[in-house]
């Protein structure tokens, strides 16, 4: 009876002690797993993430000078802002509207013509031989003293001016515009020069042979708005 009873303390004794081992297994098997399973959570949560920023970044700027711009007026003013925080914004946030919408009349980027505006005009600084009162915000027929540049009645007309200007670089005559022409050198591009892009303007529409590049840089900024 004695030896049974030994032999029984042992068994319940060896059984607790496997339950115990069994325990300690199972916790570490739990650990193992909860940390697998973080890890896949922060791995699924950085693609997530990685999928966002790439999706932003495709939704970049064409360098084309037809077709629709990507930037809403808001995202045009914030880029042009973070170049120029003493500019006015109010003029701004009105500028960046009208370019959305008359680019959108005629079929041009308004993108485009946003950043090309903040380089002629130096962001709205000027300086040379265009005045901000001529809301002539892309230097059209700005060569010298004696021809400082084309005046327009107000910044709509002015805008449209920029527009119809860039579509007539983009088109062919074929090509009419939706709206009444306000661009006195409209018919000039059509006899000579066609741009696809913003990198076909250079050496036509300015004589800088960055000057592609240098809207290219631009748009790569706005890109990020």
């Amino acid at each position: 009876m004695y030896i049974y009873m030994k032999k029984l303390c042992l068994f319940g004794s060896k059984k607790e002690k496997n339950h115990e081992n069994f325990s300690k297994t199972d916790n570490q098997n739990m650990k193992k797993m909860t940390f697998k399973l973080k890890i896949l959570f922060l791995c699924m949560l950085s693609l997530l993430l990685f999928s966002c920023v790439t999706s932003r970044l495709s939704e970049g700027c064409s360098r084309d000078l037809l077709g629709n711009g990507s930037k809403n007026p808001e995202q045009l003013v914030n880029f042009f802002m973070n170049h120029k925080p003493d500019a006015d914004r109010e003029k701004v946030g009105r500028l960046a509207k009208l370019y959305v919408e008359e680019g959108a009349i005629e079929g041009i980027n308004s993108d485009v013509a946003f950043v090309q505006m903040c380089l002629e005009t130096g962001f709205l600084s000027y300086g040379n031989l265009v005045l901000p009162e001529m809301n002539n915000f892309c230097g059209l027929g700005a060569m010298d003293a004696e021809h400082p540049g084309e005046w327009f009645e107000s910044e709509q007309i002015g805008v449209r001016a920029h527009i119809q200007h860039l579509q007539a670089y983009a088109t062919t005559a074929k090509v009419s515009l939706k709206q009444e022409l306000v661009d006195p050198r409209y018919s000039w591009p059509h006899k000579a020069k066609f741009a696809r892009n913003v990198h076909e303007l250079a050496g036509h529409w300015a004589m800088d042979p960055d000057y592609g590049v240098k809207l290219d840089n631009l748009l790569s900024e706005l890109s990020q708005w």
